[in-house]
């Protein structure tokens, strides 16, 4: 049997029409009957690198009793010159989460995903203690079963105090071995007391690595430390899909995605 946390993540492609440029994770969050894929917002958008891509794909399995079988959903990051994606801010600054809703209309009958959902999240910050285990599952560089399109796991702890916003950002730091491609993955904690058959909490989505500025490259090791965005932002950023039916023109809804057979190329 496949863990249903595997099922959580998928792998993320960004183009410029069919110009292949970077690869991430993300993973699927719903919430009263809509479904969004979360990432982070560096992934479809990055001004100071100059990385602007006006869609993405996301790979899907379409069995799951055979996870060979998967296809691809691309989906157009903007309408009439309008992005699609939903991201905020808080007193902090901006925040490095961005949610899409994605048009199950077009998605196949058969998908074979699981899906966090609200009561996912945790809801008291002082019940995580620091040094507590995570998981983070992505596609670190890319990699990952090329067979069955499945993430990677790697293991992780708290890194600062889960209470208190890091340096008053809306992330706190994790302790792991991660890289490139791993951005928007989702960092989890086991939770035992669940009776659902997904049996984890959704505690953050990681960024990006920490390092010193001034390190020396010949003689101190990174730092090995990573931030990981609050996921109770969802919450935020899904509201106003939740709060309506959609219709044919909202951004997310009907006419953003379109299935397309995989062979596309990747990074």
């Amino acid at each position: 049997m496949i863990e249903p946390l595997l099922l959580t993540t998928a792998r993320v492609s960004t183009f410029n029409n069919d110009q292949a440029l970077t690869g991430a994770s993300g993973f699927f969050f719903l919430r009263d009957e809509h479904l969004f894929l979360v990432t982070s917002r560096h992934v479809v958008i990055d001004v100071p690198s100059g990385h602007h891509p006006n869609r993405i794909e996301i790979e899907l399995h379409t069995d799951e009793h055979n996870l060979t079988q998967h296809t691809a959903l691309s989906v157009l990051l903007y309408r009439d010159g309008k992005s699609v994606w939903h991201q905020g801010k808080d007193p902090g600054g901006e925040i490095d989460v961005a949610v899409i809703e994605l048009d199950r209309s077009v998605m196949p009958e058969s998908l074979a995903i699981r899906s966090f959902t609200p009561a996912h999240l945790q809801s008291s910050l002082d019940d995580v203690e620091v040094g507590t285990s995570l998981l983070v599952v992505g596609f670190p560089l890319g990699f990952h079963d090329t067979l069955h399109h499945l993430p990677v796991v790697r293991q992780a702890v708290i890194a600062s105090s889960f209470g208190l916003r890091f340096q008053g950002q809306g992330y706190f730091l994790t302790d792991a071995r991660t890289h490139r491609g791993t951005s928007g993955a989702p960092v989890v904690m086991r939770s035992p007391e669940s009776r659902d058959d997904l049996p984890w909490k959704l505690l953050g989505v990681h960024s990006a690595r920490i390092d010193m500025g001034g390190r020396d490259l010949q003689r101190d090791e990174s730092l090995g430390l990573n931030c990981a965005w609050y996921a109770d932002i969802l919450l935020t950023l899904t509201a106003a899909a939740a709060k309506k039916v959609p219709e044919v023109g909202d951004a997310g809804s009907q006419g953003a995605a379109a299935v397309k057979p995989e062979g596309r190329s990747s990074r």
